[in-house]
């Protein structure tokens, strides 16, 4: 495929994406912060099936030879950054995608968190490309270096190479427990619903004794 036609695919592509999610109010900061602050799982519901689809998808990929994993060291470092990106998409009140969305419909807010997440980005790129941290090279080798507070390569594809174990298996495994909260998720709200009904029942009897 030519250039254009790579640029055609990706303009129809992120355009269809855009629109889907701008029209449902898709955002991952959500799905997290509701559920754990105001108990509700509107957004939360869709994050899970998504992450079923595409682990089972992409795990696939991995036992047949088809998925790419990208290889980078888990530790402590990730962790702080995690963290921190955190904190910054709580403050935003969006996700990096949901900031995009509501950048493009005027909202001021999302085009400062936009534009400081531009700026964080390059002053990142130019601190790591001019004082690259010396112990990196020795401390992230693919392995687990507990004195640097490494973990080495982890993901399934890193499972299926070491022990032999396709991938898929993993990728089946992380689905069936997400597959768990979901089912959890949707009782909560079943029993929610009813103890909202019989909150509304009562209502109505006291309602028609007082008239």
């Amino acid at each position: 495929m030519s250039v254009i036609g790579e640029c055609l695919v990706a303009f129809v592509f992120g355009s269809i994406v855009g629109l889907l999610v701008q029209r449902s109010r898709f955002c991952n900061t959500a799905a997290l912060r509701d559920a754990m602050l105001f108990k509700t799982y509107r957004n939360t519901k869709p994050l899970l099936m998504g992450m079923m689809i595409l682990t089972f998808g992409f795990t696939l990929f991995l036992t047949f030879g088809e998925g790419k994993a990208m290889h980078f060291d888990v530790g402590l470092n990730q962790v702080a950054g995690l963290f921190l990106f955190g904190i910054g998409m709580v403050l935003a009140g969006a996700c990096t995608v949901s900031t995009w969305v509501k950048a493009g419909e005027g909202n001021v807010g999302a085009m400062w968190a936009l534009l400081f997440t531009f700026i964080g980005m390059f002053l990142f790129s130019l601190l790591w490309s001019e004082n690259f941290w010396p112990p990196a090279s020795i401390s992230m080798t693919g392995e687990p270096n507990l004195e640097a507070l490494q973990l080495g390569f982890i993901n399934a594809r890193t499972l299926q190479d070491k022990f032999g174990v396709p991938a898929v298996i993993f990728g089946m495994v992380q689905v069936f427990l997400l597959g768990l909260i979901y089912r959890a998720i949707v009782k909560k709200e079943q029993a929610q619903l009813l103890e909202h009904d019989k909150a509304a029942a009562a209502n109505k009897v006291e309602l028609s004794e007082a008239a």
